[in-house]
């Protein structure tokens, strides 16, 4: 009897390395001659990043830094979920970004009606906040992760557990 093979659909951020691409990114800020006496900084509290600055132009810049070390780092910057940018205390503006972990229901959907269309023999699954794709044929699920890659999702996923 043919064994059944299988790998998860994935969307995790590591928050080690996303402290560690702050930390970075306050460094260069603090040697940066654009943002000398500026009050940039960036926190990070539960599964939230805290970008705080003088203005709107210091803003864009700290993001700027922010998300070039994330990808040195090879973090997913697609899985940053950006707030309204709002008044801060002090004269500065404050912008939240929120780290989205695991795939939430609309996502999976689309995953799930991507892996149906393909025409393939594989079934897929929804568990929590991750999708079990299963098949006989190893060629097949190699299929689904090069059409799962070249989709357009607005989180980045990982395929983990291929057996």
């Amino acid at each position: 009897m043919a064994k059944e093979n299988s790998f998860d659909v994935v969307s995790k951020v590591n928050l080690s390395e996303v402290n560690n691409a702050i930390n970075i990114a306050l460094k260069e800020i603090q040697t940066r001659y654009d943002f000398k006496g500026s009050k940039s900084d960036i926190k990070l509290e539960n599964e939230e990043v805290v970008l705080i600055s003088d203005d709107d132009f210091k803003m864009s810049q700290l993001k700027d830094v922010f998300i070039s070390k994330l990808i040195r780092r090879e973090v997913p910057v697609k899985n940053l979920d950006y707030g309204k940018m709002e008044n801060a205390f002090g004269g500065t503006v404050r912008q939240r970004a929120k780290i989205v972990q695991g795939i939430d229901k609309e996502n999976a959907k689309k995953i799930n009606n991507l892996i149906k269309n393909s025409g393939l023999k594989v079934k897929s699954q929804v568990q929590d906040d991750q999708i079990r794709v299963t098949g006989k044929n190893r060629d097949d699920l190699q299929q689904i992760i090069s059409a799962i890659r070249s989709a357009e999702l607005p989180i980045e996923v990982q395929f983990v557990n291929y057996i």
